[in-house]
């Protein structure tokens, strides 16, 4: 575990490579005891990041962020909160997250006014920062919402654009190397390559797919399609 609680912006967050893979990656759906109308759901996800070792070289991570997902019975707009018990979102995450999920919604055609989202890095003293994992983040709260679940050991690193399509992040190889490392089965990065990254080689049976636009990523990350289909009885 690194001394340092905060790191340079070119990492995607700190890192404690100890305890990553030790949180349940689950989801849940339970009905509010106070609000009938309430709807309640979770899932820890895993989040693909860029580092650094104690000779300041580039490291690849795997860490998970919980989402709760609450649709309330009101309609007073879209909460997104970021609770600071344990781990902690710097600026630039909190922002793209919060940006990102209500592009997310726009594209797939739902309404994010009732929504309740509460955020979770459970990391004690370390700060997650950079947008890479905004996209990830998004669509699980989209699958939430949409009572689908992003299948296990899947992920994705990436932006969301205003135009629907995921915006392309550096330190792709050292994700797919982490993410190999362990144990995901299928890593979803940006049509777009980054020149900083260079060329580099896929692990050896490493599943790693190109994902264009948010209806793409979430059907790869869910099995299941973006928008509701909808057919008239003949």
């Amino acid at each position: 575990m690194t001394a340092n609680k905060k790191m340079v912006p070119y990492s995607t967050f700190t890192l404690n490579i100890t305890i990553a893979l030790l949180l349940t990656f689950n989801s849940t759906a339970i009905a509010s005891p106070k609000s009938p109308a309430t709807h309640i759901r979770h899932q820890s996800v895993p989040i693909l990041g860029v580092t650094f070792d104690k000779t300041k070289r580039p490291l690849g991570i795997v860490m998970y962020v919980m989402i709760h997902f609450q649709k309330r019975a009101d309609h007073g707009g879209l909460k997104v909160h970021f609770r600071k018990v344990q781990g902690r979102f710097g600026p630039i995450a909190r922002k793209s997250v919060a940006t990102s999920i209500e592009l997310a919604a726009k594209a797939a055609k739902l309404k994010d006014d009732s929504w309740t989202v509460i955020l979770e890095f459970p990391y004690a003293g370390l700060t997650m920062y950079g947008d890479s994992l905004s996209a990830m983040i998004a669509l699980s709260v989209i699958a939430l919402a949409k009572d689908d679940t992003v299948k296990y050991g899947r992920t994705l690193t990436g932006t969301i654009l205003k135009n629907g399509r995921i915006g392309t992040v550096t330190g792709i190889p050292y994700k797919v190397y982490a993410a190999h490392a362990a144990g995901l089965e299928q890593v979803l990065i940006p049509e777009e390559y980054h020149p900083l990254d260079g060329e580099w080689r896929l692990p050896f049976l490493m599943h790693v797919s190109h994902v264009g636009t948010l209806e793409k990523a979430y059907q790869r990350l869910t099995d299941q399609p973006l928008f509701q289909k909808y057919f008239s009885k003949q």
